[in-house]
């Protein structure tokens, strides 16, 4: 039987026994090769140009109509604010110093929730033209490409449309809050 100081020897030995086997012939150095340097320069070749990048395609017909239904349909729900603007001025000013429970304050507050609701319908083809813009953007993320500045167009005069209505309904509240 091995004793155990025998068996720690052996134990110790083995890898120094197994390592004098082995052999590096077969394999390949791990010292850097020539090609492997840097050499040269990155400057051009004199009169070689580099070739342009081609010119983006301009704007598809089915994206200009759909983008002209888009702002046709905030445009629309512009008129509908507008024809419901008046009411609403008028319901407010009936409003002014009438306490919180009163019929007239209630008809302003109604007049009022009417046009937000037309700026929450002129709203949709704005958030419909941010998403286009975006994916117009993820595809040429380097410089606007022209399907971009032709929805950049349309969000710019969905925007305005919302941004004055926003400022009347802004308006409104505060009359009927004062």
């Amino acid at each position: 039987m091995i004793r155990a100081t025998e068996r720690l020897f052996l134990s110790a030995a083995l890898p120094a026994v197994l390592a004098a086997c082995s052999t590096t012939s077969g394999y390949p150095s791990l010292a850097q090769r020539d090609v492997e340097r840097i050499g040269g320069s990155a400057t051009p070749i004199a009169g070689e140009q580099t070739p342009e990048e081609p010119a983006l395609p301009p704007a598809s017909a089915d994206l200009v109509t759909r983008l002209d239904g888009l702002v046709a349909a905030a445009q629309q729900t512009d008129a509908q604010f507008k024809e419901q603007q008046g009411p609403a001025e008028r319901a407010v000013a009936g409003a002014a110093g009438a306490a919180v429970t009163s019929d007239s304050w209630a008809t302003a507050q109604i007049a009022l929730a009417a046009l937000e609701s037309r700026r929450g319908a002129t709203v949709a083809p704005l958030a419909e033209l941010d998403t286009l813009y975006a994916e117009a953007r993820d595809a040429a993320p380097l410089e606007p490409s022209p399907s971009a500045q032709a929805i950049e167009k349309s969000r710019t005069q969905v925007s305005d449309i919302v941004a004055r209505q926003d400022g009347v309904i802004e308006s409104l509240a505060a009359r009927l809050r004062s």
